[in-house]
């Protein structure tokens, strides 16, 4: 087990630490689920229990927290063997203890077995806090990088709503589809990072192309009705994720890279991941907007979001530029899947389900069937979801952007950029 050693000084501390029998009162830990692979261990200052010291781990796209009990006992059970960070909450440390170093927050592994022994170290000393202004910069950067990245995938799903009428639920295994994709030449087969995020692009263009010529196409043409449509794609959402899960089990993969270092930009903390996702998100982005405003395919792309029978009536080969839609959206949420991995540290059968709602929500926000109300939307959503946890608890992150939406649709109930036609 994990036993956190004090370090003090020969003089003597005036650091109160509360007793076993001192009262001090949390909430007991969650119950978690029992696994074969588990961190656990004591926390101590002089000797003493330190009880409701919160400690957290995260990594592969999972994240547990637990306090420790009165006996300064915690234990976290974590999937499976992967490498993870190990986090004391110095907040719930007794005033003047602080963790030593840099083992405040520590990457963890396992060795032999599923049992691991974690070192930390407790000493005397002023505790190093980030201010409210500080905190809120870095979230409201982390939200924008967030909101790029989810544009990605928003922009193509708001193309198809505009140009189809459909709302695709299976549009987060589209994007989970890209991720799977990269994983497995990257991670499995060793090949090449830049070779596996290109077979997710053009694998997601591949699995577009083949969604509208083997399934919506022909449903098209037998004249169903948007509901039906609407209820097909379900059915489609949960047959690919079952797919995914036999593919990949239920495992958490990681994938090249996943873990760098943080390093500051003025008060803003972030990684060279995040600032690669951003920017690969501005380069897509602009190309896209370059293809609705500048291209003819694009312009015929938007004549059909306005108006598809006037479309048709022009000249425009309507079924010819929906399939094109549907590979331009495969390919976008195929690489937001690559980005969104990066972002979660891990790939997971089921990852694109929950970045769903939220590409519903930006799409919603921005305006339906308008691919740059979703770009303004998503961003709007990324920074809400990151700014929230500053108010309320991270937990409820998602129901604050939900919240957002809810409060700007009272007002301008069509979206942001979008018309009060589209909605009727």
């Amino acid at each position: 087990m994990v036993i956190i050693a004090p370090t003090v000084s020969a003089t003597a501390s005036t650091v109160t630490v509360p007793t076993a029998t001192a009262a001090v009162t949390c909430d007991p830990p969650e119950e978690q689920e029992s696994t074969d692979w588990r961190f656990s261990g004591f926390i101590k200052f002089n000797d003493e229990p330190l009880p409701c010291v919160t400690v957290t781990i995260e990594g592969n796209g999972f994240s547990a927290e637990t306090v420790t009990n009165e006996k300064g006992r915690w234990e976290l059970f974590v999937p499976e063997n992967a490498e993870y960070t190990l986090t004391v909450d110095e907040t719930t440390l007794p005033e003047g203890v602080i963790v030593e170093g840099e083992s405040a927050s520590q990457t963890v592994t396992f060795d032999l077995t599923g049992k691991k022994t974690v070192n930390l170290f407790l000493g005397e000393g002023v505790r190093e806090t980030t201010s409210f202004i500080d905190q809120l910069w870095g979230s409201i950067f982390r939200g924008v990088v967030f909101g790029l990245m989810l544009a990605l995938a928003a922009m193509g799903a708001a193309l198809i709503y505009g140009t189809t009428g459909l709302s695709n639920f299976a549009h987060g295994e589209m994007v989970s589809w890209g991720a799977i994709v990269m994983m497995i030449l990257s991670t499995i087969w060793n090949a090449p990072l830049w070779i596996g995020i290109a077979a997710a692009v053009i694998a997601g263009v591949a699995l577009g192309f083949a969604l509208d010529a083997g399934l919506w196409r022909p449903l098209r043409r037998k004249g169903l009705g948007i509901v039906q449509l609407l209820v097909v794609s379900i059915g489609l959402a949960i047959a690919l994720r079952s797919f995914y899960q036999i593919l990949i089990k239920g495992n958490v993969y990681e994938v090249p890279g996943q873990n760098a270092m943080e390093f500051a930009i003025g008060p803003i903390k972030t990684t060279y991941i995040n600032l690669i996702i951003a920017g690969v998100s501005i380069v897509v982005i602009l190309g896209v907007a370059y293809f609705l405003t500048r291209t003819r395919l694009g312009k015929a792309t938007r004549a059909i979001s306005d108006n598809p029978s006037l479309a048709s009536a022009s000249g425009i080969n309507v079924e010819s530029v929906v399939r094109m839609v549907w590979m331009i959206a495969g390919g976008l949420a195929a690489l937001a899947g690559v980005l969104w991995a990066y972002y979660i540290r891990g790939v997971k059968f089921d990852m694109g389900t929950s970045m769903l709602l939220l590409i519903f929500a930006a799409i919603t926000l921005g305006g339906l069937g308008t691919a740059f109300g979703a770009l303004v939307g998503s961003i709007i959503i990324g920074v809400v979801v990151e700014v929230s946890p500053l108010f309320i608890p991270s937990d409820l992150k998602f129901a604050g952007a939900l919240l957002a939406l809810i409060v700007i649709l009272l007002v301008r109930p069509q979206g942001l950029l979008g018309r009060k036609e589209r909605l009727g």
